[in-house]
């Protein structure tokens, strides 16, 4: 596995150790993971060897592996009717890496000039929760694209299986995943009215946030959601306006936020990064056991205003 691949899929082996760790995520279906990832209880076993998580029997790995799925919830706390007047939704399709990549597109009704907004969904693909956060940023004034990396294999609505797609994405490398984003902030920029484009992820699509940036110099502004950092190498690649959102208990993150400054302000970056008391990991989505909802409603106006000062005012 290169190392790029390497990165990814370590951050997503650990994410659900953390969940496991913090009760956030059954021991079964914990165990049932690592099998998917590491192709089977053998390499459940290497994964969980390397985590220091012994006492693990054969047979407790085997029915892990036959345990149907825990599935997630759908709908959050905010959700924006994707019937509602205000905007005009619907699906997107285009080219990369050579196949049919989907998309899911959100823009004020009108269809007037507006900047654009990329939105890249976490390990668990293009769930209902990203196709909304869409619609929120339609709702703000912005036409906004969430693009399913999972499309290679047929799409995220394909698998009722949240953990199939994460292994899918974490097997997958960043360079693949950049290639798409790339491919789709161009048909992003092709939309009709759109005069600049920036970037918002979350958790894995935080940190794939921060790799665009350092690929994509035409983004004017971008927002990541308590994901990991970039290569630090590249960071003097980033030209667009950069906010950083992170919870202040999401110790695993957070432990990279210190380097990151230190090359974002060598660079001469514009940037911000900002952490939230008493949130985790993954405190925006409303849909899951993290949310907080005092710092999501905090991070959500940090954000529309990062993209109203960076990306409305470019």
């Amino acid at each position: 596995m290169s190392e790029d691949r390497q990165d990814l899929f370590r951050y997503v082996v650990e994410e659900f150790a953390e969940d496991y760790r913090e009760g956030e995520m059954e021991r079964r279906e914990f165990l049932r993971r690592m099998t998917l990832l590491g192709g089977g209880a053998l390499g459940a076993r290497t994964l969980l060897t390397s985590l220091g998580i012994a006492g693990v029997s054969a047979a407790e790995l085997a029915q892990a592996q036959a345990a149907p799925p825990k599935p997630d919830q759908a709908s959050g706390a905010g959700m924006v009717d994707p019937q509602d007047p205000s905007i005009s939704v619907g699906p997107v399709t285009y080219a990369a890496n050579g196949f049919t990549n989907l998309a899911y597109l959100a823009r004020p009704a009108g269809g007037g000039a507006a900047p654009g907004v990329l939105v890249i969904h976490e390990n668990k693909g293009l769930q209902p929760h990203i196709q909304d956060i869409a619609r929120r940023l339609a709702k703000a004034g912005y036409i906004a694209m969430a693009p399913d990396l999972v499309s290679k294999i047929g799409g995220t609505a394909q698998y009722l299986d949240t953990a199939r797609v994460s292994s899918y994405l974490a097997q997958t490398s960043g360079d693949e995943h950049v290639t798409n984003l790339l491919a789709a902030l161009k048909v992003l920029e092709a939309q009709p009215g759109v005069q600049s484009v920036g970037a918002v992820g979350f958790c894995f699509g935080g940190g794939l946030t921060w790799r665009l940036a350092t690929a994509a110099t035409n983004l004017k502004a971008t927002v990541a959601f308590y994901g990991p950092a970039p290569d630090l190498a590249k960071v003097p690649d980033i030209k667009a306006a950069t906010l950083g959102l992170y919870g202040a208990l999401d110790a695993r993150i957070d432990a990279g936020i210190p380097a990151l400054e230190a090359a974002l302000k060598a660079a001469g970056t514009t940037y911000e990064l900002k952490v939230y008391d008493g949130a985790n990991h993954a405190f925006n989505n409303d849909t899951g056991t993290s949310y907080v909802k005092a710092a999501a409603d905090a991070a959500w106006a940090q954000t529309l205003g990062w993209f109203d000062k960076y990306l409305k005012q470019a």
